[in-house]
């Protein structure tokens, strides 16, 4: 069988008028879906204080529920993150936001610790699938939409749309828990109208991969750097383990910090403290949009490497001030050099593989969203929070030293040498 037959194909639009404002339409749809899913994902973040004060639960067991949710990511993303380049985005992206529906239905059933481990777990299951398909059909959407234009304004939206909505999700959730009744049940009424609007949007929208009629024999998804330039993938996936690494240190652990440590127990405020993190990745993202690959790394790193041992030195004085200054320039770091991975990964992929080379960049991403945080809980059985972030910290450190080597010699940045080329 010739590998022509075992790769999708992406569909060329006629070019005409209609086609191009459904697919610009259609790339807003999406984006606004991708955002909505991505936003609900992050909602029990500033209720998990509540569930702690109601069932009893320690840091730890936090930690276990947000484990849930990222194994339910990793396992989506290894058995079909990579499956809408066979058969369509839709046929995806829609029994995506479907399982997001039914997660929001077990968070309303008033659950115990078992259904709100399976809602955390059902929640990763949608959002694997979601991620690495609204990347790869924005992608595709702009580029139908705008043939030969810059990918900016992709790189822009997508990446705002994932991580503008994991901001966005605890601010409403903590709004609405601070001033309406019910603060368990109404964030998550409200989120599957907005999931059920999703899926119609996305139903809306023109797809764009012509599905096979003979498909590659099915195979879980390959942790593969095998997409145009190995140094420059592996560099990648590195930038994204470590930033997600920061966002899951926010998502599982600042709430609980804030309300315990800081004696600030507002959900407004916890959900404040975890948007402000996300709205400032996703603002920096936009406001560098123009800088090069290596520059926008650079910043990346260096914020990342400011804002971490700011945010801890605001734990060891109990400084909400502090605090919050070293989480938004680790948020603006995290934002930055995860936007150039995805840039990178999502230029370099051959159109056929994309969504692959995408659902892979997102596995090693959300090992590092889940791996630390569970860490710290581990480790705050034993020692306290800010013991654990300490040693979280520096751990960190050494991890965004090994990005800068591996994005040295893949993007070209390291110094040239005269000697060698006779200068």
């Amino acid at each position: 069988m010739s590998s022509s037959t075992l790769s999708p194909r992406i569909t060329a639009p006629t070019r005409t008028e209609g086609s191009t404002h459904r697919h610009g339409r259609g790339f807003w749809l999406i984006s606004l879906a991708f955002l909505t899913a991505m936003a609900f994902s992050t909602v029990p973040a500033p209720l998990y204080p509540l569930y702690m004060a109601r069932d009893g639960f320690s840091t730890f067991m936090v930690t276990v529920v947000f484990a849930a949710y990222a194994v339910g990511v990793v396992i989506s993303l290894l058995l079909a993150g990579h499956v809408s380049d066979w058969v369509g985005r839709k046929k995806i992206l829609i029994p995506a936001l479907a399982l997001e529906v039914v997660a929001a239905a077990l968070f309303l059933s008033d659950p115990t610790l078992p259904v709100l481990l399976l809602a955390r777990l059902v929640t990763g299951l949608g959002i694997g699938m979601v991620t690495a398909t609204a990347t790869a059909y924005l992608h595709e959407l702009h580029t139908a939409h705008r043939p030969g234009a810059s990918r900016q304004r992709f790189e822009v939206v997508s990446t705002a749309a994932n991580i503008g909505g994991l901001g966005i999700g605890p601010l409403i959730a903590g709004f609405l828990a601070q001033y309406v009744d019910a603060p368990l049940r109404t964030p998550y009424l409200v989120f599957v109208v907005l999931l059920l609007a999703s899926i119609a949007a996305v139903a809306l929208t023109p797809e764009t991969v012509e599905e096979r009629l003979v498909r590659p024999t099915y195979r879980p998804q390959r942790i593969s750097a095998d997409h145009g330039d190995q140094a420059g993938y592996v560099a990648a996936a590195a930038a994204g383990f470590a930033s997600f690494a920061v966002f899951g240190l926010f998502t599982s652990v600042a709430p609980g910090f804030v309300g315990g440590a800081l004696h600030l127990p507002s959900r407004l405020l916890a959900g404040a403290v975890v948007f402000a993190v996300f709205g400032a990745a996703a603002v920096a993202q936009t406001l560098t949009n123009r800088l090069p690959a290596p520059t926008k790394v650079r910043l990346g790193l260096l914020g990342q490497a400011v804002g971490v041992p700011t945010l801890l030195f605001g734990m060891h004085t109990a400084d909400l001030t502090a605090f919050l200054v070293g989480g938004v320039l680790a948020g603006v770091g995290a934002g930055v050099l995860l936007k150039a991975a995805i840039g990178t990964v999502a230029a370099m992929a051959a159109p056929a593989r994309r969504g692959e080379a995408l659902a892979g960049l997102f596995l090693i991403s959300y090992l590092g969203l889940s791996l630390p945080a569970v860490g710290i809980g581990i480790a705050t059985r034993t020692v306290s929070t800010v013991t654990a972030m300490t040693w979280f910290t520096g751990l960190l450190l050494v991890m965004l030293t090994g990005v800068a080597v591996l994005f040295r010699r893949s993007t070209g940045t390291r110094p040239r040498t005269p000697s060698r080329r006779g200068a």
